[in-house]
């Protein structure tokens, strides 16, 4: 046997097995997931869009966990008929439908931005822009028909007015539009006698009879005490005397000359508001935009190294 031959053959195999060595590990290489930075989705546009939702998603949270604790504490859950036996209307609805409005879009929000979910971001900017519109509707028809909105702005009021002690939530809602707005009733006092308890007939045997809540009372700057019978019998004198006592003035003419005086705030309530949703949407479609130039960069990268 020839050992420079087994050398030379030795050395040839460690040859090829050096090369196929080398060749494996470029392949594992070249195997490994390549991360291209231009197809990926925006961290900026990402984040932002999460955290402008999650605080709206923690505000839905809020107003509905608030809604079913104002209606623990009357008792509504443990009777639910309560509900269809409120003659006025519930300020708690309001709040659930305010709170379950802004908890869907929060959520869809930042889970859609979190997943990059197209689906979730569509339905995110297709409920705001439509909210938007809602919005922008319903101020374009309160201008146009002033008088419609006021008339109905005056029924529900009325409505209320008979309602006043069926639940405290709506008792709490007048007493303070009527202190904040320094009136009483829609159109005027005598719009109490639409009240059971307050009414002047003589069948009526409350002690409130003919008389107005403390919330149509004027304020003593002395008084730290709330007087809340200040308002009995007001009503059984004379009306030129009732302005010593109570706000004579209603609250629908309150609000025709409080909106003007005001209307630079409004504008810009509303228009602040609507920036805010428009922002939304932005985010939104242009996260929509990312996700799938990303998604077809990925794909052209993916069929250029195949």
């Amino acid at each position: 046997m020839d050992p420079e031959g087994l050398t030379i053959t030795g050395n040839c195999r460690a040859g090829w097995s050096g090369r196929i060595d080398e060749t494996v590990k470029q392949k594992g290489r070249n195997m490994h997931y390549y991360r291209d930075e231009s197809a990926e989705v925006s961290c900026c546009y990402k984040y932002l869009m999460f955290s402008y939702n999650i605080v709206f998603w923690l505000a839905g949270a809020g107003f509905i966990a608030i809604g079913f604790w104002a209606w623990s504490e009357k008792g509504v859950l443990l009777d639910l008929t309560q509900v269809t036996r409120l003659h006025g209307f519930d300020p708690v609805w309001l709040v659930l439908a305010v709170g379950a409005v802004t908890f869907i879009l929060g959520f869809a929000g930042c889970v859609g931005a979190l997943r990059e979910n197209i689906c979730l971001l569509k339905f995110f900017s297709g409920l705001i822009c439509f909210i938007f519109f809602l919005e922008l509707t319903a101020a374009v028809l309160a201008f146009a028909f002033k008088d419609t909105v006021k008339e109905w702005i005056n029924d529900f009021f009325l409505a209320n007015i008979k309602g006043y002690r069926d639940d405290i939530d709506l008792q709490n809602l007048i007493d303070s539009l009527q202190r904040l707005n320094f009136c009483c009733g829609a159109g005027g006092p005598d719009d109490w006698d639409l009240n059971v308890y307050f009414n002047c007939t003589n069948s009526n045997p409350s002690r409130e009879r003919c008389g107005v809540p403390f919330s149509c009372c004027l304020s003593d700057p002395a008084e730290t005490v709330v007087n809340t019978q200040c308002g009995y019998d007001v009503r059984a004198s004379k009306k030129g005397a009732w302005g010593a006592f109570i706000h004579a003035r209603g609250c629908i003419p309150a609000l025709e000359e409080w909106l003007p005086r005001n209307i630079y705030i409004v504008a810009g309530v509303f228009i602040g508001i609507s920036l805010l949703q428009m922002v939304g949407i932005y985010l939104a479609r242009a996260l929509i935009t990312d996700i799938r130039f990303s998604a077809a960069r990925r794909q052209a990268v993916a069929y250029s190294r195949a």
